[in-house]
């Protein structure tokens, strides 16, 4: 069993190698407890495949990473256990409740049945669920899959959050609503790390923003250190001036 020394994230020199593409090229940052940090970039840039490999879903070519205080290669079920990771093709089971899609992974992690209903009876206050916490989840809408899709991250109280970009597809309301809460989640002192290509996310809940475009990271800082070290009051212009383009549409 190892012993977890820092409860946040760390990643030094990561890649990942996928044939003859360079997904992601020795990317190093790291997230303190209480912090937000976003990773931000155009499509392409190698967020998802970032945050996948902190979540154990794939295994680095190179360098190191720890959440948690574990090593990603040699700890996954540690990892696995202290993370909570949203995505947005992480599919709820139509013909459950959200209680019951909730009761089955409290299971999975080990709960108790009434640590499970405790944690479900909070996050019906935090989440607002409960006008649908006992309906079929092929009823719900798109934002409120969202929330029972929060809620199952968060069920068993993680150290580490990892967002891959979890406002898509939300309204403008619903999508404010879901940054607030990782934002409280932060600090009530979970490390968080969201992955977007939206500047208004990062400028509303993200202590510091790491740029990151075809691979590699191009730097790592607060807001106010990004736009300075682009020569820009602006941060939304410091962004485009660290990428030094525009972007492109390639895949993830």
């Amino acid at each position: 069993m190892a012993e977890a020394v820092h409860e946040g994230i760390v990643v030094a020199g990561l890649s990942r190698s996928f044939a003859d593409l360079d997904a992601v090229k020795n990317v190093s940052f790291a997230v303190q407890p209480g912090e937000v940090l976003g990773l931000l970039g155009p499509n392409g840039a190698g967020k998802t495949t970032t945050l996948r490999m902190l979540a154990t879903l794939l295994q680095p070519s190179s360098g190191e990473a720890t959440v948690a205080g574990f090593d990603v290669r040699h700890f996954r079920q540690e990892v696995r256990t202290n993370v909570g990771y949203l995505t947005g093709d992480t599919g709820l089971y139509n013909r459950l409740s959200p209680r019951e899609v909730l009761a089955y992974f409290g299971e999975l992690h080990s709960m108790s049945a009434d640590a499970v209903a405790e944690r479900i009876e909070e996050l019906r206050e935090l989440l607002g669920l409960g006008g649908f916490l006992d309906k079929r989840c092929e009823t719900l809408s798109t934002g409120q899959k969202q929330r029972v899709s929060i809620a199952r991250t968060v069920l068993h109280r993680p150290k580490v959050l990892i967002l891959d970009e979890p406002t898509s597809g939300l309204d403008i309301l619903a999508a404010r609503d879901v940054l607030r809460f990782f934002r409280s989640e932060a600090d009530s002192g979970k490390a968080v790390l969201l992955s977007t290509h939206i500047l208004a996310e990062v400028e509303l809940i993200c202590d510091r923003a790491a740029v990151i475009h075809h691979g590699e990271i191009r730097h790592v800082g607060t807001l106010k250190d990004l736009a300075f070290a682009a020569g820009s009051a602006s941060f939304s212009n410091s962004f485009f001036q660290l990428l030094g383009e525009e972007g492109d549409d390639e895949n993830e």
